[in-house]
């Protein structure tokens, strides 16, 4: 029997549905959720990323802003920049896209963000804090999965999950957000050894490592949830994920297509992260006003 299909698409609508109510909410006292996206270069694939955001923050009704840097742009600059939105009010969540040039260092770059506008939940101490099991932004691929599986209602106390790919991005701390579901974790990647072995006892397999095609049905057990992180291109230049979609929906319990699957939730956490941002923004200065 065929797998369920995860619809993503429909359920980030769902998720912006809520969303939008409570930015409307936030307005109506005084405070519309502001995302500023710093994008450097022309690279199409962040362009697209990048349009694809901020029409997203439109239709919610928050303020957003793109901010345009030529690939000559030095990295003080860049901080200078950070620095100055930081302290903007009206802003409330700072993303840079990446990739960045060679030479700009991504990791000083996440650092300089307050991690009280780390919508993308890269800062060191948001990742802390995840880690830790307390409140934190939560970095928005992996959060939108686990938006998925509750959808999906499977309880994941006790259950095996898989992580195939250990990016900080994706795959480290989606087996973090699992760990702290209870469920029991495996993290493999290139180095792993026999990697079917390890994946033919999943309950959960989560694709994350830019390969297209990589887990094929072989991988998989009967009746698995198979989440497809993946974003790639075939020999004809179609999008496919990391997961032969083909063959191992007729063994999965549960599958995500590519496209439609987990790209939809990483845009509507990302909103989400803004919201609550702005949301943490506002009961400080309710708080300071007592």
């Amino acid at each position: 029997m065929a797998a369920s299909i995860i619809d993503g698409k429909e359920i980030a609508k769902k998720k912006k549905l809520e969303i939008a109510d409570q930015v409307q909410e936030l307005k109506n006292q005084g405070v519309t959720p502001g995302l500023a996206v710093i994008l450097v270069g022309d690279n199409q694939a962040s362009r697209t990323y990048v349009n694809s955001k901020q029409k997203t923050a439109r239709e919610l009704g928050m303020h957003n802003v793109l901010i345009e840097y030529p690939v000559s742009i030095t990295e003080q600059e860049l901080l200078a920049k950070i620095d100055e939105l930081n302290r903007d009010e009206d802003i409330h969540g700072i993303l840079v896209q990446l990739p960045l040039p060679d030479h700009i260092n991504e990791k000083n770059l996440i650092e300089a963000i307050s991690p009280e506008k780390d919508v993308d939940g890269f800062h060191p101490i948001n990742i802390g804090r995840m880690m830790t099991g307390q409140d934190a932004f939560l970095p928005c691929t992996p959060y939108g999965v686990m938006v998925m599986m509750k959808e999906i209602e499977i309880n994941l106390a006790g259950k095996h999950v898989v992580v195939v790919g250990r990016s900080n991005i994706v795959g480290k701390p989606a087996g973090q957000l699992f760990l702290n579901e209870n469920a029991t974790v495996t993290y493999c990647h290139s180095r792993t050894k026999d990697l079917q072995e390890h994946t033919k006892q999943a309950d959960v397999v989560i694709a994350a490592v830019g390969k297209a095609g990589l887990i094929t049905a072989d991988h998989i057990k009967p009746g698995a949830v198979v989440i497809d992180v993946g974003m790639n291109r075939d020999d004809q230049g179609k999008l496919c994920g990391d997961v032969a979609y083909d063959e191992v929906k007729e063994k999965a319990g549960y599958i995500t297509p590519v496209p439609g699957g987990v790209g939809p939730m990483t845009i509507a956490m990302l909103m989400f992260n803004t919201m609550k941002s702005a949301k943490n923004h506002l009961n400080r200065l309710q708080n300071s006003n007592l």
